[in-house]
Order: structure tokens, then sequence, then C-alpha cells
């Protein structure tokens, strides 16, 4: 009897040494280029997930925006690449039109949950003085002819705008027929147009700490919007999750803020091998002070809820799934 336990124990390391070196994964990760916010996630991504023997992560600059990223995975360009839930969806469940993104069936989530950007509405003071109006609600119902500016198409922050007015039942459209402006620029454009005055408000999906809205904010006297209770229902449902705002964060911020988000999430095709997603999740969870340490804004990042829907956009991957199953965190 010992004879036999003993050649079942070696059988057993064996397998159990066989299984920790199987692994031979040599990915690719497409992200943004070198000094945008999305390279630093992925370099902090790659620095944790080479910690598994046998996966390398070599890093290519082949994206040009989270909103298209889950078209690079369903194309086959890429293993791994960063979106927002938010885009995760509407890529997963159909495509996004107004961006040009075919629709991604085959997109996988690995986590969800690596950051804390929220959608951003303000109103200059000077629209709010001169109109009374001081929500997006009340603009909407009483068809004022906003000049509106806002961020590029294909761009998170056209499309957040796009969601905002959407769910209120207005297209940009409708916007310029009741004598208003909508203009699409990039950041800079659109900070200096407000402080100029040459537009009434602005949409954005930002980070708490984003550049061009702080230099706004101190130089330029801004109006924090409240959206209703209802529209942000109605966001949540189209893949945003709720966030907070605490006052303060901008110059004049009064009151916390409570809107919506769509954070970071880590994608990968379906077809990736199950045992090197379980391995890739459970690196990012058991390393999460190390990417804290790395990119400040992925101290927002918890295992504990990284798997669940809200989060994710599209589906998990059964191998992050069962990861999340074994430690008995949230998962969908």
């Amino acid at each position: 009897m010992k004879k036999f336990l003993s050649v079942l124990l070696t059988l057993a390391l064996v397998l159990t040494a066989v299984s920790a070196f199987a692994l031979d994964a040599d990915l690719s990760f497409a992200t943004q280029e070198t000094g945008t916010a999305g390279y630093s996630y992925a370099t902090a991504i790659q620095t944790v997930v080479q910690k598994v023997d046998g996966i390398n992560v070599t890093l290519t600059t082949d994206s040009d925006g989270n909103v298209s990223s889950p078209w690079l995975i369903q194309n086959e360009d890429t293993d791994l690449t960063m979106s927002n839930s938010a885009p995760a969806k509407w890529a997963a469940e159909g495509g996004i039109e107004s961006a040009q993104v075919p629709a991604c069936p085959d997109v996988r989530c690995i986590a969800g949950g690596l950051g804390n950007d929220f959608i951003n509405v303000m109103f200059t003071q000077k629209f709010v003085d001169e109109t009374g109006i001081t929500t997006v609600e009340e603009l909407v119902e009483k068809k004022y002819p906003v000049k509106l500016v806002i961020k590029k198409n294909g761009t998170l922050g056209e499309l957040a705008a796009e969601k905002v007015f959407g769910v209120l039942g207005v297209t940009f459209d409708d916007i310029v027929s009741w004598g208003g402006v909508v203009e699409k620029t990039g950041g800079s454009q659109i900070k200096d147009g407000l402080m100029d005055d040459l537009y009434d408000m602005t949409v954005d999906h930002i980070g708490a700490t984003q550049s061009n809205t702080t230099e706004l904010t101190i130089s330029h006297d801004m109006y924090d919007v409240q959206l209703g209770e209802e529209t942000l229902k109605l966001l949540c449902a189209e893949g945003f999750d709720y966030v907070t705002v605490p006052a303060g964060n901008w110059r004049l911020q009064e009151n916390d803020i409570l809107t919506v988000g769509s954070q970071q999430c880590l994608l990968v095709s379906a077809n990736m091998d199950d045992e090197v997603a379980y391995e890739i999740t459970k690196a990012l969870c058991e390393n999460k002070d190390e990417l804290a340490n790395q990119v400040a804004a992925l101290s927002a990042f918890n295992p504990e809820k990284s798997g669940s829907l809200a989060l994710t956009g599209c589906q998990l991957h059964p191998g992050a799934a069962r990861y999340y199953e074994e430690m008995g965190y949230a998962h969908e």
C-alpha cells in the first residue's frame, strides 16, 4: 500500500510539474501610442502578466482608441487590448455604427473596473446666468438652441454625449434643428472655445484629474450639471455604471455629482486558451497593488467586483470566470 501511495504521489507531482510548465503563450497587446494613458495601463498589465511562467506579452501601438479596439480582437489582429465596458458591450451586441465598428461576437473580457472615469457634463456659468437652465433635461424640454462642443467622431467622449442626449430622445441633428450648434473637435480646442464663451456646454468621458478640464475650471467659471435620476438609470441600461465625483474635484463644484462611467477593461478572444486566460486573470487580481503603484488610476481596480457585467461590458472568458468562481468573487 505504501509503495502504491508513493507511486500515486510521484505521478501527481509529475503531472503538477507538467501542468506548471505547459503554458507557452506569446501574446501581442495592442495599445495606443507611447505617452497616452492607455499605454501606461498596458505597460503595468504587461509587467504583472509576464510574471506567469510560459506567458510573454509584447506591446504594439496598433490601437487608435478604446472605442474601436474590440475589432482588433474580433479580426484577430491582437491577443490583448484595452477598451471600456460600454463600447465592449455595444461592439459585442451588434457593433458601433457611428464609430464604424462591426459586430464583435467573439470578444471576451478578463477583468473590468480598471480605472474610475465618468461622464462629465458642464455648462458655462455665463450660459446658466443668461438662460436660467441648469439641467440637460430642462434644456431638452425647452428645445433650447444650445452651442454644444464635444470630442471627435469615434471617441468615447463623442459617444457619451450621443448617449446622454439619446436616452432623452434627442439626436445631434435635433439640436441643430432647434438652431443650436454641435461642434466636434479636439480636447484643447474644446477647452479654449469654452473659455472664450464660443460654446455653452460640453459632454465628455474623462477622469477626475483630466488636464484640459482642470485647466478650464481653474481659468473659467463653469457649472457642473447633475443628470436626473431617470437619465442616469437609462444610461446604466446602455452599459454605464454609477460613479460619484466628490465635491471640490473641479473649482466651484460645491456638491457631489452622481454620474455614470464606463471603466477600462482587458479584452481577449473567446478562442484564447482557457488556462492562459485563467493565469492572466489570476496575475492581475493577485498583483493589484503593483498595478496601482505603477498607475494611480488602477487603484480603483477591485478583483472582487471586476468580473461583474457592469464593469466587463461583454461576456467573461471562461478561464477568467473560473478564477472568479474559485475565489468567490462576483462574476457574470
